[in-house]
């Protein structure tokens, strides 16, 4: 199974919680499913104040380590991956438009592709009772302050790149381009095929120095 270290982030000063549509979806779930306001505040300055180590996540799961006054706890958290039918249902949703797939490279997360992607049954954002965690911290509360600070950070990545999110599900960057090229039916309502769409975003994605996978 593979894993992606992010880099460490650095404090932030803005006090903006998420900025894109999907970043708020995700921090709507983070809201969910704290126990107490207390929790998020506290939560929010360690993220802001860079007190959370890099962040290594896989499909189904993340790690990190969490560093407050009293000492440096490590955080290990998950979120269920999509089933097999789900994640080749997400596949179908990513190639019915092949501007789907230069908007993933390029670090957006198209409304449509989420919204069509329920339709069909995929639930790509989680919402506040699919986030679980661990910590080595004696606070009573699941999440903790020190789980909830790294799924703020969580936000930032999963803003910068949703393919995170992806990975999250279940769907690694790597899995989901490979299995667009070997598809071999045309994109619908496109002149080219779906392989030539997929080169072409990956040939932009590489000009813009942003080709790198994350596995």
């Amino acid at each position: 199974m593979s894993s992606v270290l992010h880099p460490r982030l650095a404090p932030r000063r803005s006090t903006a919680r998420a900025s894109t549509w999907w970043g708020k979806a995700w921090v709507r779930a983070i809201e969910e499913a704290a126990y107490a306001e207390s929790d998020l505040v506290a939560s929010r300055t360690l993220a802001r104040g860079g007190h959370v180590g890099q962040i290594s996540t896989e499909p189904g799961r993340f790690v990190a380590s969490v560093e407050d006054r009293r000492g440096l706890w490590t955080v290990a958290g998950g979120i269920p991956v999509l089933e097999d039918a789900a994640v080749s249902a997400l596949v179908e949703t990513v190639a019915a438009e092949s501007g789907r797939v230069a908007a993933l490279l390029a670090g957006e997360l198209p409304f449509t592709l989420v919204e069509h992607a329920e339709e069909a049954g995929v639930e790509l954002l989680p919402y506040g009772g699919e986030l679980s965690s661990t910590c080595t911290c004696d606070h009573w509360t699941d999440p903790c302050t020190h789980a909830l600070a790294v799924l703020q950070q969580l936000t930032w990545l999963v803003e910068a790149d949703p393919f995170v999110l992806l990975q999250l599900r279940g769907l690694p960057r790597d899995e989901l381009l490979g299995r667009l090229h070997a598809r071999t039916e045309p994109v619908e309502d496109a002149d080219v095929d779906l392989d030539a769409a997929v080169e072409a975003a990956l040939y932009a994605a590489r000009l813009l120095g942003d080709a790198e996978p994350l596995g």
